[in-house]
């Protein structure tokens, strides 16, 4: 079976967490940007990659790469390419997105415009053609420039991987799947372990927590692009994939998850996307203001999106950003051995909170600069072998 490139754009920050995501998946990373893993894998790892990591946003088979300065090098370079290898003769293709980086060619429509007739050329020569039909499946394509140099890639999923399925309602400002999957991935929390998000909004963190401890797959509720692709990927790969990923799933285990919101609406939107993921049976959720936050258990984990900047109005009305970060600090302080891991842009929470972060982490949420501050407690003592 023939090996490709494959390349997983993720949040800027988080690229550590996707690569040993690739690597617990038994593929070899060839290459770490800012932004993006890339790693050696066939037709099946197409598949299995698409279903099963939870920090990625889009798989990306990469066709090539050439340096082009001007408009002619760039034609040049994308007929080049061998399109016949990828894109059947009835196939459907396009440049969805075109972006560049300290690069002299830097018009995404110039570039998407001239990119689809150079493929044209070569796919019209390659199968003898004036013209292409294009009624078959669809072959997206992407392309970044960065210093000069291009790279071009097929586009496996479509629609973005946050986008599970299960997520039919939304509260304002919601964090993405892949993000919140992945602030739960930096912890060392198990599904042995309690996890309390006290700002849940429409649950994202306490479902990809319940998906995680069932071990669900994010992408089975999903379709992906390339499954039209029989010419690279047959459907028996996919079917395969899908039916391994399914027998793995254990929704008995026991699970201490909790999410609470002061918003009526939120809890209840919560609840019906618990129960679309298929995980409502591991997850509590319950209306209650961050102030009265409380457990009797020791050793859990507070892992939360708590309101800033853009997010301010759901601070509750009458409630300051450094008023709402206080009561944060002392519902922590009011839990035993616990840890906290929180994401936030308020550029004063650790003052607020009344204590430094053990750890402090840089992370874009889309254009925002954020960090994941990391407040750890004491571990639990080592269960005896009986």
């Amino acid at each position: 079976m023939k090996t490709y490139t494959l390349t997983a754009p993720c949040h800027f920050g988080l690229e550590a967490v996707l690569k040993r995501e690739i690597y617990d998946l038994g593929y070899e990373i060839t290459g770490v940007e800012n932004g993006r893993v890339s790693f050696a894998g066939d037709a099946e790892a197409v598949a299995l990659a698409n279903i099963h990591l939870r920090t990625a946003e889009r798989i990306f088979i990469k066709v090539g790469e050439f340096q082009a300065t001007t408009f002619d090098d760039f034609f040049e370079g994308i007929a080049n390419l061998p399109w016949e290898d990828y894109i059947p003769r009835d196939g459907k293709f396009w440049v969805t997105k075109a972006a560049s980086v300290h690069s002299k060619l830097y018009s995404p429509s110039d570039l998407q415009s001239l990119a689809k007739k150079a493929m044209a050329k070569r796919l019209g020569q390659a199968y003898g053609l004036d013209w292409l039909p294009e009624t078959g499946a669809s072959y997206p394509v992407r392309i970044f420039f960065m210093n000069d140099t291009a790279d071009v890639f097929l586009d496996t999923t479509g629609t973005s991987l946050h986008k599970r399925g299960y997520r039919k309602l939304e509260v304002a400002a919601p964090i993405s799947e892949t993000l919140a999957a992945a602030l739960i991935l930096l912890t060392p929390w198990h599904a042995d372990r309690i996890l309390l998000d006290p700002f849940c909004g429409s649950g994202t963190i306490p479902i990809e927590a319940a998906m995680i401890a069932a071990n669900i797959a994010p992408g089975l509720q999903r379709t992906f692009t390339a499954e039209q692709w029989e010419n690279i990927i047959p459907e028996e790969i996919w079917k395969s994939a899908r039916a391994d990923a399914y027998a793995a799933i254990d929704t008995s285990v026991e699970t201490d998850i909790q999410g609470y919101d002061i918003d009526d609406n939120a809890v209840k939107i919560a609840r019906e996307n618990a129960e679309n993921a298929g995980v409502d049976g591991l997850i509590h959720f319950q209306r209650r203001d961050v102030a009265d936050t409380s457990h009797p258990k020791k050793y859990g984990f507070i892992i939360t999106n708590p309101p800033y900047g853009e997010r301010l109005e759901e601070g509750g009305e009458g409630v300051s950003l450094p008023e709402l970060y206080r009561t944060i600090g002392k519902v922590y302080r009011g839990l035993d051995s616990w840890s906290m891991y929180l994401i936030t842009s308020y550029e004063d929470a650790e003052k607020e909170i009344g204590a430094k972060a053990d750890k402090n982490r840089k992370i874009y949420n889309g254009m925002i600069k954020t960090y994941y501050y990391q407040y750890l407690g004491a571990k639990p003592p080592k269960r005896k072998h009986e």
